[in-house]
C-alpha cells in the first residue's frame, strides 16, 4: 500500500476507497483524521511523490484546518505559475489552471480551523487567494465562497484586486478566463455586507466590460444588496441587459416586494 493510498485512499473505517472527497470531508465527523496529519504533511513536502498526490495532501490539510495546509496555500499564492502542481488540473470551460479554485474551496470552510485555533491563519490563506482574483481563475466560486466574517476581514484586499482588475480590463489586457464575471462575483459577495460598496464595484467592472455573462452574474446583487442602491442597480441592469437578464431582474424585484 502506498503512502497516498493509506492516507487518502482508505476511509476512516479502514476500508479502501477511490472517493478521496469522501475521506477529506469525512474528517469533519471523525477526530481520527488527526492521526493522518503528520503523514500528509510529509507527503505534501516530499519531492519524490507525484504532484497530484502532493496537491491533494495540501487540499486535505487545508480543509482540515491544519497550519501546514494553510501555509502551503500561502506559499502557492505567492508564486502561482511556479507552484509544483500548477495546471495539473485544468478547467474545461477555459482550459486554464483550476488548482487555485480547489484550494479556495479547501480554505473556505472554517469549522475545523475554529476548533484547532488556526482561524487567523485561515484568513491569511483566504487573503492570499483573493489577491489573485485578477490573474487566476476560481471557477465562478468567489461570489458565495467565504462566510461574512471572512469577507469583512478581506474587504480592503477585495477592493484592491477589483480596482486592479478594472484597470487591466480598461487597458485591454487579455486573460484566458472571464475576468469581468469573476470580479462581478466578488462584488456580489461584498454586497451582502455593504450594498453600496458592492454595487459600486460591480458598476466599475460593467462600465468597462458589459457582455452578457457578467451582466447575468450581476443579477445576484439585486437579491443581496439592500436599499436604494440595489434598486438603482436593478434599473441599470434593466436598461443594459438582454432579455434573460431583464427577466431575472424582474423576478428578483418581485421577490423583494413579497
Amino acid at each position: 500500500m502506498t503512502r497516498f493510498t493509506e492516507l487518502l485512499g482508505t476511509d476512516f473505517d479502514g476500508e479502501p476507497t477511490t472517493d478521496i472527497d469522501d475521506v477529506i470531508f469525512g474528517a469533519f465527523d471523525e477526530p481520527g483524521h488527526r492521526d493522518r496529519v503528520a503523514g500528509l504533511v510529509e507527503l505534501m513536502n516530499d519531492p519524490a511523490e507525484p504532484e497530484i498526490e502532493r496537491f491533494l495532501a495540501c487540499v486535505a490539510l487545508a480543509t482540515w484546518g491544519e497550519t501546514a495546509g494553510y501555509e502551503a496555500v500561502i506559499r502557492a499564492a505567492a508564486d502561482p505559475g511556479n507552484t509544483l502542481w500548477y495546471a495539473f488540473s485544468v478547467d474545461r470551460k477555459f482550459s486554464v489552471d483550476s488548482t487555485f479554485a480547489q484550494l479556495a474551496d479547501a480554505v473556505a470552510d472554517g469549522d475545523l480551523a475554529q476548533e484547532k485555533g488556526t482561524g487567523p491563519l485561515r484568513v491569511e490563506a483566504a487573503r492570499s487567494l483573493v489577491r489573485l482574483a485578477d490573474s487566476q481563475y476560481f471557477e465562478d466560486r468567489l461570489g458565495e465562497l467565504f462566510d461574512n466574517a471572512t469577507l469583512r476581514a478581506l474587504l480592503d484586499d477585495i477592493k484592491e484586486v477589483v480596482d486592479r482588475g478594472v484597470r487591466s480590463l480598461a487597458a485591454g489586457e487579455e486573460r484566458l478566463f472571464d475576468l469581468p464575471t469573476q470580479l462581478v462575483d466578488l462584488a456580489s459577495a461584498v454586497s451582502v455586507l455593504d450594498g453600496p460598496l458592492g454595487v459600486h464595484m460591480a458598476l466599475s467592472v460593467l462600465n468597462v466590460s458589459s457582455s452578457p455573462r457578467p451582466l447575468n452574474h450581476a443579477v445576484a446583487l439585486v437579491y443581496r444588496a439592500k436599499g436604494p442602491e440595489a434598486r438603482q442597480f436593478a434599473d441599470y441592469l434593466l436598461a443594459v441587459g438582454d432579455e434573460k437578464v431583464c427577466a431575472e431582474v424582474r423576478e428578483a424585484l418581485g421577490q423583494e416586494r413579497q
